[in-house]
């Protein structure tokens, strides 16, 4: 995913720095109930103190998540941020769970798996919590899928969850990790 230059040393320069901000607060200004009490100065200051997250960012931006404030950790101040497009990012789709699931793949593997992709990226997956959370800031996945965090009880039996929204609800359901589909992707979380 990462692209040539700047990116392969996982920092962005000045001009790609301005046009990510921008786009950060365009979108911070345009979804304000995912983020209620938070303000974009702060945001935006703690963004500049931590330069490293914003190739994580422009990584999550690049391939269709158009991250977004969801809140904040209590604990460290950092602001969290989610991938909110409205389908599972199309850069990130057509892909199995894990590399454990890949490499199980007799024929037709795709090119990676979504925890790979997402520790390139320096993002995790979001866990079912966290995209129930998501899902009550909006609708996401009505049309599309994502997988979710596993559990690891349940990836060592061979299986992976993922969510989607249908008929009005949230669902979470399990399917093989090796499976892939071309509307299923992944979303991910990176705290600042």
């Amino acid at each position: 995913m990462a692209t040539k230059g700047a990116a392969a040393k996982k920092e962005l320069s000045a001009a790609q720095t301005e046009a990510l901000l921008r786009t950060l607060q365009t979108r911070f200004e345009k979804n304000p109930g995912r983020h209620k009490g938070l303000a974009w100065t702060k945001v935006k200051a703690r963004l500049e103190a931590h330069p490293e997250k914003l190739w994580s960012l422009q990584e999550m931006e690049t391939t269709g998540g158009e991250p977004d404030v969801v809140g904040q950790d209590e604990a460290t101040g950092g602001f969290i941020f989610y991938d909110c497009s409205p389908e599972s990012p199309k850069g990130r789709t057509s892909v199995c769970y894990d590399r454990e699931g890949l490499e199980s793949r007799k024929e037709h593997r795709p090119a990676n798996s979504a925890m790979d992709l997402a520790a390139a990226m320096g993002i995790e997956l979001l866990t079912e919590e966290q995209y129930r959370g998501l899902q009550a800031l909006g609708q996401f996945d009505t049309k599309s899928s994502s997988w979710l965090k596993t559990p690891t009880e349940m990836r060592e039996l061979g299986g992976a969850l993922f969510g989607d929204r249908r008929f009005g609800r949230v669902f979470a359901y399990h399917n093989g990790a090796q499976s892939y589909y071309s509307g299923r992707g992944f979303r991910g979380v990176l705290n600042v």
